[in-house]
């Protein structure tokens, strides 16, 4: 269980890196208690209430998805509160997402998906650096700057 939660802190730590980088409220210890704290919960109930004699069969069935159904409820609480908006700007939907992003490998490292973790980390990176020039190229600076969307002003039609 110690390497599982190992694995998910450093797998974390390389997305909280990235937006500790780009300045962010919620960077690198943030995204590592995420990923540890989705991993140990996964774990626990993966693992933590299979003892045998529990049911009339002798073995207990455990549905694990219960377990990741709220620690997705959960993250996404968090998020939430990441995201801010002032005037016509949000911001904090990239670091939200990757706090959600953080909690899923996690859970992965947490039931022994490594690999899918691992490949699942390396693919946000690249989105997260690799597609920021393309996104300045074709979406000009303000586009590029991270965590920052325009909000359209609401129409007001007539009677409103």
């Amino acid at each position: 269980m110690a390497a599982r939660i190992g694995v998910a802190a450093l797998f974390a730590a390389a997305l909280g890196i990235e937006r500790e980088w780009r300045r962010q409220s919620a960077g690198f210890r943030t995204h590592i208690l995420v990923s540890v704290g989705a991993c140990l919960f996964t774990v626990v109930g993966a693992y933590a209430f299979n003892t045998p004699g529990e049911s009339a069969s002798g073995v207990l069935r455990v549905d694990i998805s219960r377990v990741a159904s709220q620690v997705v409820v959960g993250i996404g609480f968090l998020g939430g509160g990441a995201i801010l908006k002032s005037g016509l700007n949000v911001r904090g939907l990239t670091t939200a997402a990757n706090l959600w992003l953080a909690a899923a490998v996690g859970m992965s490292v947490g039931v022994g998906y490594y690999f899918a973790a691992f490949i699942t980390v390396v693919v946000a990176l690249l989105a997260l650096t690799g597609l920021r020039p393309i996104e300045r190229r074709l979406f000009g600076k303000a586009a590029a700057d991270d965590d920052v969307r325009s909000v359209p002003r609401r129409r007001e039609g007539p009677g409103e």
